[in-house]
């Protein structure tokens, strides 16, 4: 789809800042409370500049505006928190735009899913930033006559085109005029929908055979008994070309375009610093994952329970020559299934990306400052999960013991969580949807613990693909032989017979384990490292690479739906034949006992 965007009869860029868009879906971090969510964004995207006071003003000022006092304080609600409801969430999403006070607001069917009471709060509340002197525009669905009653101009497209264009009250008048009179009792926006609605026909082809229909013989509906759709549309597209409305439309355009046209200035989305975005992102994310239960705490009690677990079953394994599998095996378990419960926290991040995209598209931050946000807000609780884990297991099963030796086990811990929830971003980046990504996400980790070394020896995998690249590109065959050479170098073990030399850890690593010693257990931890940095990049990158795709992707598709849709007969512009119905037909709403010109 293409086409020119004109700003007061002047060819123009919306940029940021003089338009704002407030999406259907509402989409919001249920564990904040909704004045923490319009203050998070105010810091977001308000000026450095502006002073903890001013943004506490406008936060308040906004509240006020869309009637949100009542629930300010309250959680806005996911999925085991209960929150604010449908309409309330609805302002919000109109309230976090209007924060930068722009020009233009156009809202995606902002009633939708609402009941009526709650429908009409959201339009009043739109009403009253009009007046304000912003200009809202608004696609609206289906809605009752007292909210219909609330808009002060009226847009109705159909196939693409105007069939009418001009203040709310002289739309009756206009489809009266051309011969579409709206019947009483009727709401208005009904009868228009129904008036340039091809859908309508399938309707009343399955009602023909209808006795209710046969037996009405109203004059006003046998009138236009036989017209489609299509042949309506024509009519009223025809009325509105050569009425006194399209002529003063043209003519405002017209002088808008021999007029000074405003310089609007071109902002980004965010006039905050870099510095400030990281801060608020990172606070913002760390709230949300505090108060989240599924998101890390649920996770530290598992990680505790398993590792209590794994420590009773491995207590005190000792260093007899037994104890060389049961260690293997032990570090193996924690390298591997304990890394792999990170996968967990996969559906709380899926929703902290839809808020990502939401914002990202309405330019309110970068995607670099984002990941480096997320990073650090989950620091605490990766170190949290690592340290608990490493201190239960490593104490109980007695691994090699020292100070330094146990750091090295809780930071390699640390490092495997983080790749692995770095790995699901790259997968959340690239799924459509969460159980995709699951499925996905275990598949991956499964390959990674295949080719670790544990379950088959590193120097016995096949050479072609599973050792280069799979092996050296693996964070799981770094991490245990970084684990195995922190708990086995120095160790003697008891030979299988009592009469034979002590077995050194060092000549278990390399005979029986099959990992070589030239290279520290500090070259497998930094290679770990590397690994989660080329993780984030490749997260960093495919967000990149989809902001610039998407846009190509969504004009193919576009372009192809049109192609599609103008080969449908109810999309021409005229009937390709003459209607073939010879027999009496009556209006859908004649079963109400209604008039309509519709058949």
């Amino acid at each position: 789809m293409s086409g020119n965007v004109h700003l007061n009869g002047k060819k123009k860029w919306l940029h940021y800042g003089v338009v704002a868009y407030v999406t259907q879906e509402d989409i919001f971090l249920g564990t904040l409370t909704v004045r923490e969510t319009i203050k998070y964004s105010a810091f977001l995207r308000l000026p450095s500049t502006t002073s903890k006071h001013e943004i506490n003003e406008t936060v308040e000022s906004t509240i006020t505006e869309m009637g949100l006092e009542e629930c300010a304080d309250h959680l806005i609600g996911n999925w085991h928190l209960r929150g604010i409801s449908g309409g309330e969430k609805k302002r919000l999403s109109i309230a976090l735009e209007i924060i930068t006070q722009p020009r233009l607001l156009f809202l995606d069917e902002p009633t939708s899913g609402l009941d009526s009471a709650s429908a009409f709060f959201v339009v009043q509340a739109l009403k009253n930033v009009a007046r304000s002197g912003r200009t809202i525009i608004s696609s609206i669905h289906q809605p009752s006559s007292e909210v219909f009653s609330l808009f002060d101009d009226l847009l109705l497209l159909s196939n693409g085109e105007t069939i009418y264009f001009g203040e709310v009250e002289s739309a009756l008048e206009f489809f009266a005029e051309a011969g579409f009179p709206c019947p009483r009792k009727r709401n208005p926006s009904d009868h228009f929908l129904r008036c340039v609605n091809s859908d309508f026909d399938d309707v009343n082809n399955t009602l023909m055979g209808s006795q209710r229909m046969r037996d009405i013989n109203d004059a006003s509906d046998r009138k236009i008994i036989n017209l489609t759709t299509a042949e309506i549309r024509a009519r009223l597209l025809m009325k509105y070309r050569n009425s006194k409305l399209a002529a003063r439309v043209k003519a405002r355009i017209k002088e808008f375009s021999t007029t000074e046209v405003p310089v609007f200035e071109k902002t980004r989305g965010s006039q905050a610093t870099w510095f400030k975005q990281l801060s608020t992102l990172t606070k913002r994310s760390f709230t949300n994952m505090s108060r989240d239960f599924g998101y890390y705490w649920l996770r530290i009690i598992v990680f505790i329970t398993v590792s209590t677990c794994v420590g009773s079953v491995f207590h005190n394994v000792g260093s007899n020559y037994h104890a060389i599998l049961a260690r293997g095996a032990c570090g193996g378990f924690i390298s591997g299934f304990m890394t792999f419960m990170t996968i967990g926290g996969f559906p709380s991040f899926i929703e902290e990306m839809k808020v990502f995209y939401k914002e990202r598209l309405n330019g309110h931050y970068g995607v670099g400052v984002f990941i480096l946000s997320n990073f650090l807000s989950s620091f605490p609780f990766l170190t949290a999960i690592s340290l608990s884990s490493a201190s239960i297991t490593y104490f109980m099963v007695k691994f090699h013991p020292g100070i330094f030796h146990f750091v090295y086990a809780a930071l390699d811990l640390l490092l495997s969580i983080a790749v692995i929830e770095s790995c699901m971003m790259v997968v959340a980046a690239v799924v459509p949807n969460f159980m995709m990504g699951v499925i996905l996400g275990a598949g991956l980790i499964g390959i990674m613990m295949a080719t670790a070394g544990f379950f088959r020896l590193l120097p016995e995998l096949p050479k072609i693909f599973w050792t280069y690249p799979v092996s050296y590109i693996n964070y799981m065959s770094w991490a245990l032989q970084g684990a195995y050479k922190n708990d086995m170098i120095g160790i003697e073990f008891d030979s299988l017979y009592p009469d034979q030399p002590k077995l050194k850890g060092e000549e278990v690593l390399t005979s029986m384990i099959g990992i070589t010693l030239d290279h520290s257990k500090w070259w497998d931890l930094a290679a770990v490292a590397a690994i989660l940095v080329a993780y984030r990049l490749l997260f960093f990158f495919i967000l990149k690479l989809k902001e610039r795709a998407m846009p190509i992707f969504k004009t193919y598709y576009a372009k192809r739906t049109l192609h599609n849709l103008k080969q449908r007969p109810s999309f021409r512009k005229t009937p390709p034949f003459s209607s073939k119905r010879h027999y009496t037909v009556h209006s859908l709403s004649s079963q109400e006992g209604l008039n309509s010109p519709l058949n």
